[in-house]
């Protein structure tokens, strides 16, 4: 997938509620699904919206792993060849298996280094993130709990369609997330989601620049509404 300058310069400028909002205009209408359904926890809350292909990964921390060591490293070793794969940028997306349930973080110092290192985008989990204070600056990691203990983490599968907090994920998706969450933006409405980032902004710039506007009233708000509405391109 090919997105031009204009797309990606909309989406890096622009928060997730904003992006499943322009969604809604691609697609005519409303839609429950395509999006995180679970509250999330993120690295550093002030980082900006993240945005990138999704290169999808398994772990599981419950337990320990079931083949010998020397393969644990070598799939781990894989994933890092994995995730760095392709044009880019990508954003790392691992669905921890022992959800709801998560009790060992992948994410902590040492993988955000690396993967900061690695040039990647940022992360987005289900699972554990720990070491906040320590982690590397300008790298976020948007997860689904935060803890102290990597228990047995160790990673199970790679380039796997995965499910993070109630969003499907496959790999190749393009993914923008935040500390409100993530959604995945479908191929099909790509090259329009910019357009439709900007006329969500011009419609919402009608009710809100009136609301914030000294002497504002309901009628006030009723006229803001109807114009608001009437904005269509």
């Amino acid at each position: 997938m090919q997105l031009s300058a204009e797309t990606w310069a909309a989406l890096r400028g622009t928060d997730t509620p904003t992006v499943c909002n322009a969604l809604e205009h691609c697609m005519g209408g409303r839609t429950a699904e395509g999006f995180t359904k679970v509250p999330v926890v993120s690295a550093d809350p002030a980082l900006p919206a993240m945005v990138g292909f999704a290169r999808t990964a398994k772990i599981r921390a419950s337990s320990p792993a079931l083949r010998p060591a020397a393969e644990v490293r070598t799939m781990r070793m894989a994933y890092y060849d994995y995730v760095v794969s392709g044009p880019g940028p990508n954003i790392v997306v691992i669905e921890d298996t022992d959800w709801p349930h998560c009790v060992g973080g992948f994410w902590g110092e040492i993988n955000v280094a690396v993967h900061k290192g690695l040039g990647l985008a940022g992360t987005l989990t289900n699972g554990v993130l720990r070491d906040l204070g320590t982690l590397d600056p300008g790298y976020q990691v948007v997860a689904g709990s935060v803890g102290p203990s990597h228990a047995f983490v160790h990673v199970t599968d790679i380039d796997v369609p995965v499910t993070i907090l109630g969003m499907q994920v496959k790999p190749g998706d393009l993914v923008h997330a935040d500390r409100h969450g993530a959604v995945v933006i479908p191929a099909q409405h790509v090259e329009k989601i910019g357009a439709a980032v900007a006329l969500v902004f011009k419609k919402e710039r009608a009710v809100i620049e009136a609301a914030r506007a000294p002497g504002f009233t309901v009628e006030k708000l009723k006229a803001a509404w109807a114009e608001m509405e009437s904005i269509v391109s």
